[in-house]
């Protein structure tokens, strides 16, 4: 570990050129306001983007010792990304946040305070308690909202917001947890916490304000359907027992998978 490095926030990164900056810059200044300089770094985790983001990751690095570019060649997937630069990072709080900014950094101390003051081993922003102040179109809002009532339903959840790109771990248990995480793209926020509430772990969900700063870069048909799948995958991994018949599995199964497709349907329209 880099002496001195108590919080890693991990930005990442696929053709961000227009934002990365911007984030960078902004997210150096809050950490400022409530830890010591040498307390923190951001890392870009930079996934094989074929823009100037590698570019301007790198010229950051090289003019602010707090910035760290980690780079891939080859498009790794928003999970894979993230595991690869938490496994690289120095801190022993471990902070995720997506580069576009959607969720107030005025949300920041407080994700980390959860977990450096609060004894909690994870702490995640949530768009769906009462107190969260949220700015989402209809088109957006639904999908979301059948998504995790889903994976609550089925994965038996206690969470109201699974994907929000706002987390904080603490570096022991992400290092425990990240073996067990198969995903490598837009499911792996879910995995992970919901892998953490059936081992046990501490997790505050606590709401954010959050408003979109552009559209979203999830495909509705073929991420929505690989989510479908993910949810399926991970039922059966922590649920399936000799007591539950092949029909029973078959049932449920496509039952998930249906029940996507019509999320995905709605809101196409």
């Amino acid at each position: 570990m880099m002496d001195g490095v108590e919080v890693s926030v991990v930005c990442p990164a696929y053709n961000e050129e227009e934002t990365i900056e911007d984030t960078v810059k902004a997210v150096l200044e809050t950490l400022s306001n409530f830890l010591p300089a040498r307390a923190f770094e951001v890392v870009i985790a930079e996934d094989g983007c074929d823009d100037r983001t590698p570019e301007i990751a790198t010229r950051l690095s090289e003019q602010n010792g707090r910035v760290r570019h980690i780079h891939s060649d080859q498009r790794l997937g928003r999970g894979r990304a993230l595991s690869y630069a938490f496994e690289r990072a120095h801190g022993d709080i471990l902070v995720y946040l997506d580069a576009d900014m959607a969720t107030d950094l005025g949300n920041l101390e407080k994700l980390v305070e959860v977990v450096r003051s609060e004894d909690f081993d994870i702490a995640t922003g949530s768009r769906w308690l009462p107190e969260s102040q949220v700015n989402r179109p209809a088109k957006r809002e639904i999908p979301s909202l059948g998504y995790n009532v889903l994976v609550r339903t089925v994965l038996r959840s206690d969470f109201q917001d699974h994907q929000c790109g706002f987390k904080a771990f603490d570096r022991t248990v992400l290092d425990a947890l990240l073996p067990a995480i198969q995903d490598e793209h837009w499911f792996w926020d879910t995995e992970v916490l919901v892998k953490a509430q059936r081992r046990g772990y501490r997790v505050k969900e606590f709401p954010v304000d959050w408003t979109p700063k552009r559209d979203s870069k999830v495909d509705l048909i073929r991420d929505a359907f690989g989510m479908g799948s993910q949810i399926l995958r991970t039922w059966w991994d922590l649920s399936v027992s000799p007591r539950v018949t092949r029909r029973v599995s078959i049932r449920d199964g496509t039952s998930i998978v249906v029940i996507s497709l019509l999320l995905v349907t709605y809101s196409s329209h």
